[in-house]
């Protein structure tokens, strides 16, 4: 299992001294883009390429409390992939400085074409890279249909 570190600093505790929600999005956000560069996916390559991750949704579910003076672990797991590698949806666990997990994450998003603004699937170059990359227990092939799962829709303002 890919984990990495992070010292908690001042910044990211909220007005009831604990670890804020945006710190949890970013040290998510952190973990994922190490385990991207690390496993072949670096800037490099997504700028070769012309194409970037872009995010459907994060849920985040906190168990406990973290406070600053002990640092948090955050884990990662691929959870899927679409045959296409176009959608992708990783989990993270975060861990306190005694192992006890203190909240989870659940990520889905895609990959861009930073030209045409459209969702493409991984041009075989970067989709041969994930076939190396290690996989959850319970992985599974992602459908179109799994991103549209909660079926939000946007709803505009009348002006």
């Amino acid at each position: 299992m890919y984990t990495k570190e992070f010292e908690i600093r001042w910044n990211d505790l909220d007005a009831n001294r604990h670890l804020a929600n945006k710190a949890y999005v970013e040290f998510a956000a952190h973990t994922r883009m190490s385990f991207l560069v690390e496993n072949g996916f670096d800037q490099r390559l997504l700028a070769k390429l012309n194409i970037g991750p872009v995010v459907f949704y994060e849920h985040i579910y906190y168990f406990k409390e973290v406070f600053s003076g002990k640092p948090v672990k955050v884990s990662l797991e691929l959870k899927g992939l679409s045959e296409d590698g176009m959608f992708f949806e990783f989990h993270h666990n975060y861990y306190d400085y005694k192992g006890r997990n203190v909240a989870h994450c659940e990520i889905m998003g895609a990959w861009i074409d930073l030209g045409s603004r459209k969702l493409i699937g991984l041009p075989e170059e970067a989709a041969d890279l994930f076939d190396k990359v290690e996989r959850a227990k319970d992985f599974r092939v992602l459908t179109k249909e799994d991103t549209r799962k909660y079926a939000k829709k946007p709803v505009d303002l009348e002006v």
